[in-house]
């Protein structure tokens, strides 16, 4: 299955590598492979991360996380 992202990885800082949803629609980008937790992910401290857009809440959100580089 794929994921269906509802923007675009250009308009992302180049030292993002992953990106992942969480439960509540928020979409974030992780510089190093975030860890899950109840709602969503995490990046334990380590690397640097952003929010990239927020769209609906997704009960599918533990498989929307795809590696991009």
């Amino acid at each position: 299955m794929s994921v269906k992202l509802d923007f675009t990885l250009d308009s992302m800082p180049k030292w993002v590598t992953w990106v992942a949803q969480d439960a509540n629609g928020k979409w974030w980008g992780y510089e190093i492979e975030p860890l899950i937790h109840d709602n969503g992910w995490y990046e334990n401290e380590s690397g640097r991360y952003i929010l990239l857009n927020t769209s609906a809440s997704s009960p599918t959100w533990k498989i929307n996380i795809i590696k991009i580089k």
